[in-house]
């Protein structure tokens, strides 16, 4: 199994395209591709406005996505190509309790692909892609925590001189590989030649540690 974590260091800033396409750049992996929100309090954390991602009793849920229509997020997985897609939601601080439910489902796959910072805590995928998008201040404590456990950077092309974001060191990332995008392009050729060989090592050394 390929396991696959992409995440990024606040909202919009393309990690849903990121996820996209890749599963639809690497069909041969047969995806089950999985969006991780967490929210506080039935307040979306975007503008301050009411939204979908509260539970009815504020703790978590996990719902497969059936529609096609591309209307949310993990619909766009289905259709970029996932074999199957989950929406997961829980309160703030409350992911392990839906911990266990993620690890069937995962067990349950051919390979796995997860929209996520905060699964790092408890999930240690083959890959891990961290996306910046140095125009956007905001940044979330999940992406600075996990830094170091990037496997690559995926980075915007900036319009400004420098980073929006303060008090952000970018050091714990400064060795690793990193890709530079613009929109509406999320995913280049090097991004997937660089995930495909790096899922291709990860199974063969899978294969070499069973036998």
């Amino acid at each position: 199994m390929a396991t696959v974590v992409v995440g990024g260091h606040s909202r919009d800033v393309g990690k849903t395209s990121v996820v996209a396409g890749l599963i639809s750049a690497l069909a041969e992996f047969h995806w089950t591709a999985l969006k991780i929100t967490q929210y506080g309090h039935g307040i979306c954390a975007a503008d301050g406005a009411s939204c979908d991602c509260a539970t009815a009793d504020h703790s978590w849920a996990i719902s497969e996505e059936k529609d096609r229509s591309g209307a949310s997020d993990s619909s766009r997985f289905l259709i970029a190509g996932a074999d199957r897609a989950f929406w997961v939601r829980t309160e703030q601080g409350r992911l392990a309790e839906a911990m266990p439910r993620i690890r069937r489902i995962v067990a349950s796959a051919q390979n796995v692909i997860i929209e996520s910072n905060s699964i790092i805590k408890f999930f240690r995928p083959d890959l891990y892609l961290s996306v910046l998008d140095p125009d956007t201040a905001d940044f979330k404590s999940s992406a600075r925590e996990f830094m170091d456990r990037a496997d690559a950077i995926i980075v915007h092309r900036a319009k400004a001189a420098k980073p929006q974001w303060q008090g952000v060191s970018l050091k714990p990332a400064a060795r690793k590989p990193t890709f530079q995008i613009q929109r509406p392009k999320y995913v280049t050729l090097e991004i997937i030649d660089f995930v495909r060989k790096q899922l291709v090592a990860a199974q063969v050394s899978d294969s070499n540690t069973s036998r």
